[in-house]
């Protein structure tokens, strides 16, 4: 512990508020509050901890709090702090999953669609559906018994769906308000439970079609109503009310905690939520957090009542959510919230070993390389690797491993400029030169370690270009492949020598997948490079070819072959100009190219 943090914790306030941990950037890696700032940050550098609580607060070389009047505002203010600085120890409470909706759109002559998108608008929605597939299924029975408009745009004449009985067409024919109101409200009422009502009437009809021998009628009838049985009663009820509820389960071990969340809708049990998450603050305060921020962060709809376990603080929940907490002392939702516990409990038993494999793979492996290299634990790599052929569309690339994991936001690519020619050595200068030139511009975080694809001599550019023109003392190591282009060894120091690493280790095996991900990354792109290269290179300078007419022959003709053989009427048709198109011909048979390579029709 460091005399700055030694002396801001004597001087913690016993009152409610938030608390900002800060590694040796400056950089914001957990955010946590409490109801007394105190005791719950001193808590973590005093006694004992699990093992990633210990790499936290050996993260940890400062720290800020603020005070606020109650533990509701703290909770609160918790969350937009989150949402605000995205701190990697809190990262794994998010969850960015949506629901579908079906909607009956607010236009003049509506529309029943579905959707992720809630919105303040003149629509209906419904739902949430446990999955895509469950509304879209839901959507094609209501398009079978309410026919209001399909087409995303009015055509100028009636469609199949019109002739399908399945749409009323308002585009040729006359549709009131009227109409359209009561098969809204038609909808309505079937998607808030009435659907045993149609059922009921549509049995009543196929009845009737039955004995006037109307059997085509009938069947039809039929038809429907098994569909209605098989969509809207296929899931369990579980409460007699209509009430829309959220049920909330936790359980908790080793410093992880699952939660799970059923979802209630009109009676039904219609899908459940999973999350697991390591915790580093008391177990009730992270649920507490953890509901506050799936509702207030994520997107996911307020229902009537949440129901959460004893011991959960359902006032400072109630002001931070706005909608009705209840602990449920008895009868069903009692039961149901066990049986949340109870699923919690079970996820999290099932999941210990696959969490224990990911650290074993991850963040284990980055601090056993970090004593290997005698260095600080990396938790940030940036990794570089070249592309050419013979020269040709010089390329490099950079890939960011975070505690272990690819952090693919962090990727960046980049053309060489100022190379000519196959020069291994002098691209890498020009790409480190260019990355570490911008990170000291923009004051961008320095990685913990650099890694170079190559030998010796990558090595030694890169070092020379960190050290002697930029000043910047980082970690550099080189990664050497065999003969079958495999990673055989791990370089570093000065001279660089290679680091004994077990070859069936974790942290070998972390150093194989930067290597791999670092090269395919930089051959992706130039073949990407390559590829829109040898599309545009005999149609870019031909006078009067920009990039619609380019687009528009390559899509006609597929091949500058075919261009080539074309007539000048063949290419006016296309409304390119004559003289152009004359142009075009003398161009491109004039340039002596391989008149068996094909050019792929440029993308949209």
């Amino acid at each position: 512990m460091n005399s700055t943090i030694k002396e801001k914790l004597a001087v913690l306030p016993d009152q409610p508020g938030c608390y900002l941990m800060k590694d040796k950037h400056g950089t914001i890696i957990y955010v946590g509050k409490s109801k007394v700032l105190k005791n719950r940050v001193r808590s973590y550098f005093t006694g004992a901890h699990d093992g990633k609580t210990q790499r936290l607060v050996r993260e940890i070389v400062n720290f800020e709090y603020i005070v606020t009047t109650s533990e509701i505002e703290a909770l609160i203010l918790e969350m937009n702090l989150i949402k605000k600085y995205d701190p990697k120890y809190n990262v794994l409470l998010k969850d960015d999953k949506t629901y579908p909706y079906l909607k009956v759109t607010g236009e003049r002559h509506p529309r029943l669609i579905v959707t992720r998108n809630v919105k303040k608008d003149k629509g209906k929605y419904f739902g949430p559906y446990p999955n895509v597939i469950a509304a879209r299924e839901t959507k094609k029975l209501l398009d079978r018994l309410y026919p209001l408009r399909k087409c995303n745009t009015m055509p100028d004449r009636v469609c199949l769906y019109y002739h399908m009985h399945q749409c009323l067409g308002p585009c040729e024919y006359k549709v009131t308000k009227q109409t359209n109101d009561e098969i809204v409200q038609q909808i309505t009422s079937f998607l808030n439970g009435g659907h045993k009502e149609i059922k009921k009437d549509l049995k009543q009809k196929m009845l009737d079609a039955s004995e006037e021998l109307d059997f085509e009628r009938a069947k039809e009838l039929r038809d429907q109503i098994e569909h209605i049985e098989s969509v809207m009663e296929q899931q369990k009820m579980t409460m007699n009310d209509q009430v829309d509820r959220d049920i909330f389960g936790y359980s908790y071990d080793k410093g992880w905690m699952c939660v799970q969340v059923f979802f209630i809708r009109q009676g039904k049990l219609i899908e459940r939520d999973v999350s697991l998450f390591p915790f580093f603050d008391d177990p009730e305060e992270t649920f507490l957090s953890y509901i506050a921020r799936f509702y207030l962060h994520q997107n996911h709809p307020y229902p009537k009542q949440v129901l959460v376990p004893v011991a959960t603080n359902v006032d400072v929940l109630e002001g931070a959510i706005d909608t009705k907490v209840m602990i449920p002392m008895r009868g069903r939702k009692k039961e149901l919230v066990e049986l949340a516990m109870k699923n919690a409990k079970i996820s999290l038993e099932e999941k210990f070993a696959l969490i224990e494999r990911d650290e074993e793979r991850t963040i284990k492996a980055v601090e056993s390389l970090g004593e290997k290299l005698h260095i600080e634990t990396p938790h940030r790599i940036e990794a570089f690797d070249n592309s050419n052929i013979q020269g040709a569309d010089p390329v490099s690339a950079m890939v960011v491993f975070t505690d272990g994991r690819a952090d693919k936001k962090e990727y960046r690519k980049y053309k060489v400029r100022d190379v000519k020619g196959p020069d291994d050595y002098e691209t890498m200068r020009e790409v480190i030169r260019r990355r570490y030139q911008r990170v000291l511009k923009e004051d961008l975080p320095l990685p913990d370690l650099i890694v170079v694809d190559g030998g010796k001599g990558q090595m030694s550019a890169a070092l020379d270009v960190l050290e002697n023109e930029l000043g910047i003392d980082v970690p550099l190591c080189g990664l050497a492949k065999d003969d079958k282009h495999k990673t055989s060894e791990l370089l570093y120091g000065d001279p660089p020598s290679p680091i004994d690493l077990d070859r069936k280790s974790q942290e070998f095996y972390l150093v194989q997948r930067i290597q791999d991900e670092v090269h395919r990354f930089a051959i992706s792109f130039h073949r990407q490079l390559r590829g829109k290269g040898a599309i545009q290179s005999e149609l870019d300078n031909i006078p009067g070819v920009g990039q619609k007419r380019r687009r528009l022959l390559l899509r006609h003709f597929k091949s500058v072959t075919e261009i080539k053989e074309a007539d000048i009427q063949s290419i006016t048709k296309l409304g390119i100009p004559e003289p152009v198109a004359n142009t075009i011909l003398i161009h491109l048979n004039d340039n002596q190219e391989d008149p068996d390579e094909q050019e792929e029709p440029a993308e949209e």
